[in-house]
């Protein structure tokens, strides 16, 4: 069951349920009904969703999850992030809460799994008290993204160009990026993304003088030609759990120079699939893109470490592997 209207963790769900069918698995994904997300789950071969509510949840989300389930009859059910796991009702199966961050595990005292993204995540949970038996790592999977065309963008033929993506919210730090971008004459960034600090982030633009040199193109669903048009992805957050878009970039084979926050300090190991940096640090950001721009060796060399770690660990098929193995382990008879 999945709520949130756009992110990393929803555009996981809409791999992961279809990868599940084609595994043999019989699934209901159940989903508010926003968006495209029925459209693309149904693109991308998944079977036909519930959906039960709308844009509101209410007192009536829980019976109405609840006569959904039982009509379907699923050993297990997985919680997708907190607003799912707060209004996931209980019943003849085992309830999983899947989290893709530092969330309040209040949301999920009903659970009897908790699912983690990476190991920080699953050691978190495990300090604060949930039972470390009933804690598991599940990892996310990207596609192959290698070989897409590039897609087109609103950017002077031949510019150097840096792409971020993710919520327009402080945590995800465009600000960072548009303050680095200050020190980066004639490179141009491109944010694929939504959210509350969009007029915040054009004024801040318009402030710093890089108006003409800061396009943001709203949500976007063209991960792998976004990424085939851009020189460098960017990761600048202050808090990022995993950091989907890491993966994705290593998937395309593209560089990349991103924040030291949890995820990406994890993903990117000590320097050898791309560039990290202190969070918050304008200078030292757009001193790291300038070093990747700048240095074709390191650029191909990460970028190349970084496509063999995310085929050896997020693939798809020892990831669905891994969740399905999981879910015969906690079903219950």
């Amino acid at each position: 069951m999945a709520g949130a209207p756009e992110g990393g963790a929803e555009r996981f769900f809409e791999r992961l349920i279809p990868a599940l069918a084609r595994a043999g698995d019989a699934v209901l994904p159940v989903i508010r009904h926003q968006g495209d997300r029925v459209e693309r789950l149904r693109a991308a071969g998944a079977p036909p969703c519930a959906l039960p509510f709308g844009g509101r949840l209410d007192l009536l989300t829980r019976p109405r999850l609840a006569w959904q389930l039982r009509k379907f009859g699923p050993r297990v059910v997985f919680a997708w992030m907190g607003r799912a796991a707060r209004h996931a009702p209980t019943g003849p199966w085992v309830l999983v809460g899947r989290l893709g961050g530092y969330y309040n595990l209040a949301r999920f005292a009903r659970c009897d799994h908790l699912v983690g993204n990476t190991s920080g995540v699953v050691a978190w949970i495990r300090n604060q008290g949930f039972p470390p038996d009933r804690v598991h790592l599940l990892p996310n999977f990207v596609p192959d993204l290698a070989g897409a065309a590039p897609a087109a963008l609103p950017v002077p033929p031949g510019a150097r160009t840096v792409l971020s993506m993710g919520r327009l919210h402080r945590s995800k730090g465009h600000d960072v990026l548009l303050a680095a971008l200050t020190r980066l004459p004639g490179v141009h960034a491109v944010i694929a993304g939504e959210g509350p600090e969009r007029a915040a982030l054009m004024d801040l633009a318009r402030q710093a003088g890089v108006a003409d040199r800061a396009h943001f193109l709203g949500w976007r669903h063209d991960t792998a030609e976004l990424l085939a048009a851009c020189d460098v992805l960017v990761c600048p957050s202050r808090s990022e759990p995993l950091g989907n878009q890491i993966l994705e970039a290593f998937s395309a084979g593209r560089p990349v120079v991103a924040a030291m926050a949890e995820g990406p300090a994890e993903l990117l190991g000590a320097g050898q699939r791309g560039i990290l940096v202190p969070v918050d640090s304008s200078i030292a950001l757009a001193a790291g893109i300038e070093a990747m721009l700048n240095n074709q060796e390191m650029s191909q060399s990460t970028a190349s470490a970084g496509r063999a770690y995310v085929q050896a660990h997020f693939s798809e098929l020892p990831v669905v592997a891994a969740w399905r193995d999981f879910s015969a382990r906690v079903a219950k008879p």
